[in-house]
């Protein structure tokens, strides 16, 4: 029985849903689609990258959710779920998911993205066990700040290490997936690190250094 932990974008989904969610706000009007969807396009190419000011991202991305109430905010995740989500998320995701579920394997997803959009993804995974970026919270609604270290880069290892001393969990035998060399850091630490339908970055280094590069597509 060993940790299986799984990126989110562009591993599990065939898509980046930090990028997708930003979409889904121009296309309804809740933002200037003109200044918002060149800001959004700005910050997902620094992501590729590797240039990317994860404080500067989230102050963008989260003014939005400071902007309204919890409920009109679950209103529309659940139709940003139904029209940009489901149609991206992999048949072989769920059926690698389920491989390790019948291994008995524990299942962890880790993503940079923040909890709000991601919690409803992971739970339609059916993996219990989410690290994400936390965002801040007073009298029921968000502030636009992040709550503790962004979920990003190295802040994916010091996350990951505080789960599993709350956890008492290992890392033995671990495995992780991921496509991005943003998650260089924390493939670097895992027992067996997967390359997931890789980015140039990963996939050049994950052949330098025998990984698999497996693709979910």
């Amino acid at each position: 029985m060993s940790l299986a932990i799984f990126d989110l974008d562009n591993t599990l989904l065939a898509g980046d849903s930090d990028y997708l969610w930003g979409q889904f706000l121009c296309e309804r009007g809740i933002v200037d689609a003109q200044v918002y969807e060149g800001e959004n396009e700005r910050f997902y190419k620094e992501y590729l990258s590797g240039s990317l000011d994860i404080y500067a991202f989230l102050a963008f991305q989260l003014r939005p959710l400071a902007q309204y109430d919890m409920a009109t905010l679950h209103d529309w995740h659940a139709q940003f779920m139904a029209e940009k989500i489901r149609p991206i998320i992999l048949p072989q995701a769920r059926a690698l998911l389920q491989k390790h579920r019948a291994q008995g394997d524990t299942l962890l997803i880790i993503t940079a993205t923040n909890r709000f959009i991601t919690a409803p993804i992971a739970a339609e995974f059916g993996v219990e066990q989410l690290l994400a970026t936390d965002l801040e919270l007073c009298d029921g609604r968000y502030t636009g700040r992040v709550s503790g270290t962004p979920c990003f880069r190295e802040g994916k290892v010091v996350r990951l290490r505080e789960w599993l001393e709350q956890q008492a969990i290992s890392l033995k035998g671990s495995w992780f997936y991921s496509d991005s060399h943003n998650d260089l850091p924390l493939l670097q630490l895992i027992d067996h690190p997967v390359a997931v339908d890789a980015d140039a970055i990963l996939a050049a280094h994950a052949e330098r250094h025998g990984w698999p590069n497996m693709s979910l597509r």
